[in-house]
């Protein structure tokens, strides 16, 4: 069911002036960027998922947009549009996940959900299943689930999380590591020979988080590039359901989520066998990336090139919540779109950079970062000519702030041209709170892919000191809407959002983009970065 349009009080702005700030000589932005979000975000648009009619009039808008705006498409290309061959696929009800000796089949929604869809899932014969405690195996830990036991064409199952520690020198104390991302459990489950992968969420993780809002997550079409190599069968199943693949063993599930409090998991083969026969809808189809370009003005550097970047996807349509089926996606990401936008229209307009700034528009964000990865497959700067990614996904919206957090500044110089940028501004550079830590915001959208390839990236978000909100008036805000309103219907228009807020994080985007398109020297990742030495092939190699 379709939600009534939003249509918010337009006469507030008359009363806003437009105005030169006095730290600032960039004009007020929020109502061009509001118009854009009220567009994107709207019911018309449908969610904007990858692929969708209402993912190509996201696309079309902003080309249209950035066509008036005077910025150019690439150089070698004329067109805004950088198509990616996709495919998609979603699950029917009457696939079969069937369990030996016992003939008992598990409904898929009811019992267990998929990660991964599509042909190359199959499993035509049942194979056997090992439990692998947490499935991790970390060398710097002197962890191994996998030490003692072969899992070569098996199903390994394994539990939610990571060994629980109070040391951070243990994975990472109470912040979760990378180790217990699912993709880094399906990928290490792969490399040992496995046929597939099966999680279970431990109980803490069902207490936050009902059945019923994981069949809501898994509600999407699963998308990937047309190239990508062959996936694999990988499901979660429901504690309850995964009852019975512990029948007969060595230990019970109750038995394993107690042994779990005492770090006291380990290995051990389960006595029964698993099949799988899925039946799917699938299709191939193409969406894209959008693309605009100001050469810069200095005749060496601009050669070389920044790239700003926001995806503008989102959900689309999904299983309803109070009868609203359309998950707009207005913070996630149409503001960070329109930001985008502004900041193309900003620079085309007034401040010519002395390096190029190449203004890109990402799809399939939401299914795995799609755009950003086919765009560093086919770019139109060399890697090695990318000084830097600056990544949009967000905006600050409760309220002006004063400070900012650098996601990924720790890792390169991109810090210090973010102090230069802040500090005229009377804004303080800050860390990420440790209750966000949780999300591991670096890994967790574009910016990811940018720095894999060797180039300096970051996201600017906004920190927790702001001008009319206590700090803990500030974290129940961004944890109720991290809880209650991301990736959910209530993403939309209809929420409250501080445009004067969202116009500060545009000006200090300006501000930083101009100082680093500026800058003699191009940033460097610092020594003890993990994607230093991908930075350094790719410039000895100049691809």
């Amino acid at each position: 069911m379709k939600k009534l349009l939003y249509t918010s009080c337009k006469f507030l702005f008359l009363f806003w002036p437009i105005f030169v700030s006095a730290q600032t000589d960039m004009p007020l932005q929020a109502e061009a960027i509001k118009k854009h979000v009220d567009y994107l975000a709207s019911d018309e648009l449908e969610g904007r998922a990858t692929g969708s009619q209402g993912g190509d009039k996201a696309a079309k808008y902003i080309a249209q947009q950035l066509e008036q705006f005077g910025v150019v498409p690439n150089n070698n290309s004329t067109s805004y549009f950088q198509n990616l061959p996709l495919h998609g696929t979603f699950p029917l009800s009457n696939c079969a996940l069937d369990l030996f000796p016992e003939h008992y089949n598990y409904i898929i929604g009811q019992d267990y959900l998929l990660y991964k869809s599509g042909a190359q899932t199959y499993i035509p014969q049942p194979i056997d299943l090992v439990f692998v405690g947490y499935g991790i195996i970390a060398p710097e830990y002197d962890y191994n689930d996998y030490q003692s036991i072969d899992v070569n064409d098996k199903i390994v199952v394994y539990l939610s999380g990571e060994p629980q520690s109070q040391d951070s020198v243990y994975f990472n104390g109470t912040n979760p590591t990378i180790y217990s991302y699912p993709e880094s459990k399906e990928r290490l489950a792969l490399s040992r020979g496995a046929r597939g992968s099966i999680l279970i969420p431990r109980p803490q993780e069902m207490e936050l988080k009902s059945w019923d809002e994981w069949v809501r997550d898994f509600s999407f079409e699963d998308i990937t590039l047309a190239y990508s190599a062959a996936s694999h069968f990988s499901a979660i199943m429901k504690p309850h359901a995964a009852l019975r693949l512990f029948k007969n063993a060595e230990y019970t599930l109750p038995q394993i989520f107690s042994q779990e409090k005492q770090n006291m998991l380990s290995s051990f083969y389960l006595p029964v066998k698993l099949s799988f026969h899925g039946e799917f809808k699938q299709r191939e189809f193409t969406a894209a990336n959008v693309i605009g370009v100001i050469n810069g003005s200095d005749k060496e550097l601009k050669e070389t090139g920044i790239i700003i970047t926001a995806h503008y996807d989102h959900l689309g349509i999904g299983k309803p919540v109070k009868g609203d089926s359309i998950y707009n996606g207005a913070v996630d990401n149409a503001i960070g779109t329109a930001m985008l936008l502004e900041l193309a229209n900003y620079f085309q307009q007034n401040k010519k950079t002395k390096r190029s700034l190449l203004f890109l528009f990402l799809t399939g964000e939401e299914k795995g970062l799609l755009g950003s990865t086919y765009y560093l497959d086919h770019p139109v700067f060399p890697h090695y000519k990318t000084i830097a990614n600056i990544n949009i996904d967000g905006a600050a919206i409760f309220d002006r702030f004063k400070s900012v957090v650098g996601i990924g500044a720790e890792y390169s110089t991109l810090n210090n041209i973010l102090l230069k940028t802040t500090q005229p501004l009377n804004i303080t550079v800050t860390s990420l709170p440790e209750q966000f830590l949780l999300t591991e915001s670096f890994a967790r959208s574009d910016q990811i892919a940018f720095a894999k390839a060797g180039i300096p990236s970051i996201l600017i978000m906004d920190g927790l000191d702001y001008q009319n909100l206590s700090r803990e008036q500030a974290m129940i805000k961004h944890l109720n809407w991290m809880q209650n309103i991301y990736h959910t219907p209530f993403d939309d228009t209809n929420q409250p959002i501080n445009y004067s807020a969202v116009n500060q994080h545009f000006e200090i985007l300006a501000h930083f983009i101009k100082n680093l398109a500026n800058s003699e020297n191009p940033p460097k990742w610092n020594n003890n970065s993990p994607f230093q030495n991908t930075r350094l092939q790719s410039i000895a190699e100049k691809r």
